[in-house]
């Protein structure tokens, strides 16, 4: 993976993590909305014990990724590590040294807002192949052991917090945390559809050298060729199997229409796409 890629997934989380702090701090703090995660359980930990809760993020996220190391071993990036952490820094800088608006006393508004804009700032995270750690690693251990689904453990560690939270901070409290929690996961599964959003595009054409060179070398994308043989023709032909992004389709298409009228194309969306340049194999499922 060259250097250029690697510095674009940095930069990429880094600007994830700091969306995610600002939702953090503006709406979900000072309404003491617990939605999950380090930052929720920090949330709880801070009106039972003063200490700020970008500290408590600090000794949530120190504590379980201590017996993350011990339990699962390094199975942890240095981007998962390096996010977590800079989202600790940030929580506690803008609650505590510099410290930024908080919008609303309205609970709906708090729980919308904070919701929408973590998610946009989580989602983003997870497509540059790394998270913000927190209860993620407690659903780690337990798939490692228990083989449970990471997604239905995360959810049941997320919803306890939020009940934790309705026994140290009121009913009304906890039942937002768990509204929360649920808006939380379906804004970053609609923002993640959104962002990585892939397209199968299988091509026939005379032309399918200069449309795999477009594809190589301009999009910057692989290109298969798989053998084939028409029925009614018996003709031998290569066809062209590209997998994209949404967003490059339209220049695909564009080029196609140029270069060959008669090209023959067959688009379908991929739900899933896991590979160099798109998901990676340890963040699916």
């Amino acid at each position: 993976m060259s250097r250029k890629y690697i510095f674009k997934e940095y930069v990429l989380a880094t600007l994830g993590v700091i969306v995610t702090s600002i939702g953090v701090v503006s709406f979900l703090i000072p309404n003491a909305i617990a939605a999950g995660g380090a930052s929720g359980l920090a949330i709880v930990l801070n009106k039972l014990i003063g200490l700020p809760v970008g500290v408590w993020m600090y000794i949530v996220n120190g504590l379980l990724f201590l017996v993350g190391f011990i339990v699962v071993g390094r199975d942890f990036s240095i981007k998962t590590i390096y996010c977590t952490f800079l989202l600790n820094f940030l929580v506690d800088f803008f609650d505590r040294i510099v410290p930024i608006p908080k919008y609303t006393e309205d609970l709906i508004i708090a729980v919308l807002f904070g919701d929408i804009i973590t998610a946009v700032g989580m989602a983003l995270t997870f497509t540059q192949n790394a998270s913000t750690g927190g209860t993620d690693i407690v659903a780690r251990i337990f798939n490692r052991f228990f083989a449970s689904p990471m997604g239905t453990t995360l959810l049941i560690a997320d919803l306890s917090i939020a009940i934790f939270a309705g026994v140290i901070m009121g009913a009304k409290l906890g039942m937002y945390a768990i509204l929360a929690i649920i808006i939380n996961g379906m804004m970053i599964d609609f923002v993640l559809k959104g962002i990585e959003s892939s397209t199968q595009v299988i091509v026939i054409s005379d032309k399918h050298e200069e449309i795999a060179k477009f594809v190589l070398n301009e999009l910057e994308r692989g290109a298969t060729y798989i053998e084939g043989k028409g029925a009614y023709t018996g003709k031998n032909r290569k066809i062209l199997l590209v997998v994209l992004r949404r967003r490059e389709l339209g220049e695909l298409i564009s080029f196609i229409r140029k270069l060959d009228k008669s090209a023959f194309i067959i688009i379908s969306e991929a739900r899933h796409v896991i590979g160099e340049g798109f998901q990676s194999i340890g963040n699916v499922f």
